[in-house]
């Protein structure tokens, strides 16, 4: 193996950074975080679809509680018509084939070349009630391409597929999927956003702009 010699001033040098890190340790941030049993994180007195209404809200997402997939049709028409949209996109069968079979005809099937779509619909492995963050993967239709692509990225979901913290979204994939788990798992947080030009902060430069949930009261 081959060694590499430091010259004098710089072995010096680090000789002096080592005795000082060694006489004055840094003191451990929270130290008796390792001793505490307790939840990591404290929960208020409210459910999980409170919170994660409240996180995904705070983060910039729109969040629309739905009581039934009637009720969904009707919301998911009204933006349509509100925003004027030309060309809605859906990477879901099941959605699909709810608007098809009540004759609504607003939603078109998700394809990579519809590349001048105005939003698309897709569903989502789960939620993340703490964080609110929303759970997809490679597994689902067009799971790379359909939630990341398009201006506006609308996630349609369920009342049995919420988590309360990440750790719980992840056990529940390893359920679904045992030793076939997807290659691609992500957590999408919010709105595409980066800070990396000036510092100033610009929404929808790697991803959609605008996010949407809408949150069906109902178990799949």
């Amino acid at each position: 193996m081959q060694t590499f010699k430091t010259s004098k001033a710089r072995e010096n040098i680090l000789s002096r950074i080592r005795k000082g890190l060694a006489e004055q340790p840094l003191p451990m941030p929270y130290p008796e975080a390792e001793k505490n049993t307790d939840d990591l994180y404290s929960h208020e007195d409210s459910t999980d679809e409170e919170q994660f209404a409240q996180a995904f809200i705070a983060l910039g997402g729109k969040f629309v509680f739905c009581d039934s997939e009637q009720d969904l049709m009707d919301n998911i028409n009204i933006l349509y018509e509100n925003r004027g949209w030309k060309q809605l996109l859906c990477s879901e069968d099941r959605i699909l084939k709810i608007f098809h079979n009540n004759k609504v005809d607003i939603l078109q099937p998700a394809d990579p070349k519809a590349e001048s779509a105005d939003a698309c619909i897709t569903g989502c492995e789960m939620l993340v009630a703490r964080t609110g963050s929303v759970l997809l993967s490679s597994k689902q239709n067009l799971g790379r391409t359909a939630p990341v692509y398009y201006p506006v990225h609308i996630v349609v979901a369920y009342a049995d597929q919420i988590a309360a913290d990440i750790d719980n979204g992840i056990n529940a994939l390893k359920k679904k999927y045992g030793n076939d788990l997807p290659s691609m798992i992500n957590l999408t947080t919010g709105p595409s956003r980066t800070a990396d030009i000036e510092k100033t902060l610009v929404v929808g430069v790697h991803g959609p702009g605008e996010i949407f949930c809408f949150f069906i009261n109902a178990e799949r």
